[in-house]
C-alpha cells in the first residue's frame, strides 16, 4: 500500500462532488495497489461499473477511496474509485476518464479490465450512451442489450495476444444473470426500457454516414456505439460476468426526415439519461441477490485455454490467477 497518488487521481478527486447519503460531503482517500486482491469468497457480489458518457460519478457511495492500481496493460481510464451502495462493494470506472478527454478508439479497455479484475470485481455492469436504429427505441430509451455486432477496427481485443492462446466462447456474450437484474431494476424504477437487443459496436469517432446506419439496420441492429467492443469481449476472457446497459440519445442517421446527429442534441438528452442511469445502478444493487451463486462466466477460461496456464508471463498475471491458484 502507498500514499502517493498520481496526478490523474488528484484531478478526479478535484473534479468530483460526490455525497454520502445523508447528503453530506464525503471525503476521499488515495490508496495504490500493486498487488492481485481477486478474492476468494465469491458468495459475496463486489460489482465493477463502468459509466460512459454522461456518468462520471455515483451517487449514493460511502467509505470513498480512489485507487490507483498498477496494470502491465499501460494506463487504465483512471483511478478508480472504490466505496459502497447499500453496505454492497461496489468499483467505478470512469470509461473516458476525467473531464471526458479519452475518444473512444483510444480507451484502454484491456488496462480498464484488468484493474477491475486487480480490485476484486465478480461482476461488471457497462453504462454506455448510444444511438438506435430502430423507431421504436427513441431517445431517452434505456436498452440492456444482450448480442453485439463487433465493427470496430484495431483496438486490441484480447489479453491473449502471445505466448498463450485461449478462444472463449462469445455465442452469449453478456450474463443473463445481470441483465435480467438490470431489467428487473428498470421495471422498479419505471424506467422505460427494451431487453434482446443487438448493439453495433463502430469506430468512431465521427458518427455514421446515412448509408452506414441503413447497412447496420437492414443487419437486424437495435442500438449503435463507439465503446462495449472490446469491452465485453475482454471481460469474458477475465471471468468477470458482464451487463451492458445503453442509453439511447439520438436516432442515428438513417432517418432522413430528420436532421443529422450532433453534440449539442445529444447532451440535452444525456444529461438527463443520466440521472436515470444512476439511479438504475443504486436499484440495481438493492435488487442482488444477498448471496452470489456461482456463474459458468466465473470459469470459463478452463474451456478456454490451449497450453499451460504458467506460461502465459506477468502481464496474465490477474487474468489467470484463479487457474495459477493466486484467487
Amino acid at each position: 500500500m502507498g500514499s502517493n497518488p498520481t496526478s490523474s487521481a488528484k484531478l478526479i478527486a478535484l473534479q468530483s462532488s460526490s455525497r454520502n447519503g445523508n447528503g453530506g460531503s464525503t471525503e476521499c482517500h488515495f490508496t495504490t495497489i500493486p498487488r492481485i486482491v481477486i478474492g476468494k469468497h465469491m458468495a459475496h457480489w463486489k460489482l465493477g461499473i463502468i459509466g460512459g458518457s454522461g456518468l462520471y460519478e455515483l451517487e449514493g457511495l460511502t467509505n470513498q477511496e480512489w485507487l490507483t492500481i498498477s496494470t502491465p496493460w499501460g494506463e487504465p481510464s483512471s483511478p478508480v474509485l472504490s466505496g459502497q451502495i447499500a453496505g454492497l462493494e461496489v468499483v467505478f470506472m470512469p470509461r473516458h476518464g476525467p473531464g471526458h478527454r479519452i475518444p473512444p478508439s483510444a480507451i484502454n479497455a484491456r488496462a480498464n479490465i484488468d484493474v477491475l479484475k486487480r480490485a476484486g470485481c465478480t461482476d461488471i455492469v457497462s453504462l454506455s450512451a448510444v444511438g438506435s436504429l430502430q423507431a421504436h427505441l427513441p431517445p431517452g430509451s434505456f436498452v440492456i442489450v444482450d448480442q453485439y455486432v463487433d465493427w470496430t477496427k484495431g483496438r486490441p481485443s484480447s489479453f491473449f495476444d502471445g505466448g498463450l492462446v485461449a478462444h472463449v466462447s462469445m455465442a452469449d456474450p453478456v450474463c443473463p444473470r445481470l441483465a435480467d437484474i438490470a431489467s428487473k431494476a428498470a421495471q422498479a424504477l419505471a424506467i422505460p426500457h427494451v431487453t434482446q437487443a443487438t448493439y453495433l459496436a463502430m469506430e468512431g469517432p465521427q458518427f455514421s454516414s446515412r448509408a452506414e446506419s441503413n447497412l447496420y439496420r437492414s443487419w437486424g441492429c437495435d442500438v449503435i456505439g463507439m465503446t462495449a467492443m472490446p469491452e465485453a469481449k475482454l471481460a469474458r476472457e477475465a471471468e468477470l460476468p458482464y451487463a451492458s446497459i445503453c442509453m439511447v440519445t439520438d436516432f442515428d442517421a438513417w432517418r432522413v426526415d430528420e436532421t443529422a446527429v450532433d453534440v449539442s442534441s445529444i447532451l440535452a438528452v444525456m444529461h438527463a439519461n443520466a440521472a436515470a442511469g444512476k439511479a438504475l445502478i443504486a436499484e440495481i444493487v438493492r435488487q442482488l441477490p444477498a448471496v452470489r451463486e456461482p456463474s459458468p462466466i466465473d470459469t470459463c477460461l478452463d474451456m478456454a485455454v490451449l497450453g499451460d496456464p504458467a506460461q502465459g508471463g506477468p502481464r496474465l498475471a490477474a487474468i489467470l490467477a484463479r487457474r495459477l491458484g493466486a484467487g
